[in-house]
């Protein structure tokens, strides 16, 4: 038995332990049985969902509306937009009238909480802002509590406690998945008032520093957009348009798309800068990682979901040996995503100390020609975007944005202060999200300590935290 594990547990425990009948040994892990009886030891700090007057819910299987992707101005949450910060800014758009067209289309409101329903199921958010979930996420209708209490549960439902009870509760099968009446029958953390307003001062302060990062990214796109004199601009869209037969047969595509004029006059205007070039003219590594052998140790692996906009997220990330990996990101490298819908195209400088891989569906961008927050910012703005939007392959569901695509993006390359000024707006923004990061961290830990210590230290804790803040 070296190296493996044992838990012995009764029968009539095993058959009646949850209501969907678990007899797989994973259900059955130490750690799980350890963690059941802390919660049973202390079972004066939790409730169930029910008794803390909260509604668990998902969007059910509503006809596709890829369609509408873009169309509308509601946001539309989705897996890759939940991982504790809701990136509710870039998230996709649909019409609202679609939530009630499809009823099982179904709504969140600011203050409810999100969790990841497949794969990652262990990603929880906290809502912000009014939108619509796809049906791979299951919600909390926590917007009801009052804020101390609804902030108190989102700190809790970030532990590592409660993650291995999501974990646990998942059904076992070739992808790990979440149901609505498993997520029903997990406890939940009941702080006191003093301890739910404590916890969400910091949450809140945590949100300021998002906010302001928030702006600072959009203060640093504006200002490419002003020295270009774009603010504001509308591109022309005709309701038809013709393209030179001469034209069709080099550029290699024959779908209407691609001619649009919009993307003819976005060219025009970076070249009469009389300071515009082609992206592969200055870049000296522009290669996608490879699907990567993971590993216990090794280096962190990023893949579509952890490049955000103008940031990349390393928190928990898988690991992989990169022995065979055609590429090594590095610090002030640029990382684009290179495939799905809401996600393709999207960019964001790596600002992190340690090296890491990239999967086959991250591009690596590397030059020394303009600075990598700068070029981040320029494929992330509408100049950049249209451009990767014209030079998307593929069709529904399977659309791809290859190495080669992104070589024939033309850029502009401002002069060294304009670089400098958008590299300083987004360097603030990192920093600020650091921040913000931090606090939520400090929230989830005070939760722990009073699990463990009781709601006097974990007051103290806070207040320590506070004092350093």
């Amino acid at each position: 038995m070296e190296g493996h594990e044992a838990s012995i547990v009764t029968k009539s425990y095993a058959v009646g332990s949850v209501a969907t009948k678990r007899l797989d040994p994973e259900y059955f892990q130490k750690q799980y049985l350890l963690d059941e009886q802390m919660i049973a030891d202390r079972k004066a700090f939790f409730s169930s969902a029910s008794d803390v007057g909260v509604a668990v819910d998902a969007s059910a299987f509503y006809p596709s509306i890829e369609e509408f992707y873009g169309v509308g101005d509601f946001p539309f949450y989705r897996v890759g937009d939940v991982d504790g910060i809701i990136d509710e800014v870039r998230s996709l758009r649909i019409p609202e009238e679609l939530c009630s067209n499809f009823p099982t289309l179904k709504r969140v409101l600011p203050g409810d909480i999100l969790f990841t329903k497949g794969g990652a199921i262990d990603r929880t958010g906290y809502v912000k802002s009014p939108g619509a979930v796809s049906r791979d996420l299951i919600f909390l209708n926590t917007s009801k509590l009052p804020e101390s209490e609804r902030l108190c549960l989102f700190a809790y439902f970030r532990t590592d406690l409660f993650r291995r009870l999501l974990k646990r509760s998942s059904s076992q099968t070739a992808q790990p998945h979440l149901t609505i009446t498993l997520v029903r029958e997990l406890p939940f953390f009941v702080g006191s008032k003093p301890l739910g307003d404590a916890i969400g001062s910091l949450i809140n302060r945590a949100y300021s520093y998002l906010d302001s990062a928030r702006n600072s990214m959009e203060n640093a796109e504006r200002l490419l957009l002003q020295e270009l004199g774009l603010v504001g601009w509308t591109p022309p869209e005709p309701l038809s348009y013709t393209a030179r037969a001469i034209d069709v047969f080099a550029s290699g595509r024959i779908d209407a798309q691609y001619f649009r004029p919009l993307f003819s006059e976005v060219e025009a205007r970076l070249q009469s800068t009389g300071n515009a070039l082609e992206l592969g003219t200055i870049l000296t590594t522009n290669a996608r990682g490879r699907q990567p052998i993971y590993a216990d140790d090794g280096l962190p692996v990023v893949n579509s979901k952890h490049v955000r906009t103008h940031r990349v997220i390393l928190d928990d990330n898988r690991t992989a040996q990169e022995r065979g990996s055609p590429v090594i990101i590095k610090p002030g490298d640029v990382l684009v995503n290179g495939t799905g819908v809401g996600t393709i195209g999207r960019a964001a400088p790596y600002l992190h100390d340690a090296p890491a891989l990239p999967d086959n569906h991250v591009t690596v961008l590397r030059t020394k020609a303009v600075d990598p927050i700068y070029l981040s910012v320029f494929l992330n703005s509408p100049l950049g975007q249209w451009q990767i939007e014209r030079r998307i392959k593929g069709s529904s569901g399977q659309i791809e944005l290859y190495p080669n695509d992104i070589a024939g993006i033309v850029i502009w390359r401002a002069p060294n202060d304009v670089q400098q000024s958008v590299r300083a707006a987004i360097l603030s923004a990192f920093d600020e999200e650091r921040h913000a990061s931090d606090l939520l961290e400090a929230a989830k830990r005070a939760v722990e300590i009073a699990i463990g210590d009781g709601e006097a230290a974990a007051i103290a804790y806070l207040n320590q935290v506070r004092g350093e803040n």
